[in-house]
């Protein structure tokens, strides 16, 4: 599974709200409540946005965690 608390934390870290990330069009609103729901993840485009505003790496953002089995 995939994990965004990095993400979470970045982006608080650096001011933003969920009303400022959708204002900036950081992530989208479907997006931002997929991941928040852990019923989606982040595409391409999204994370080389997400690189390129707070000049991260991907694993900045993100971490695979292994599924409970």
């Amino acid at each position: 599974m995939i994990k965004y608390d990095k993400l979470y934390a970045l982006l608080k870290a650096n001011g933003y709200t969920s009303y400022t990330i959708r204002k900036e069009n950081i992530i989208g609103q479907g997006t931002l409540t997929a991941i928040k729901n852990g019923k989606g993840g982040l595409d391409r485009k999204t994370i080389d946005k997400l690189c390129k505003k707070f000049n991260c790496q991907p694993g900045d953002l993100m971490e695979y965690v292994p599924d409970d089995q």
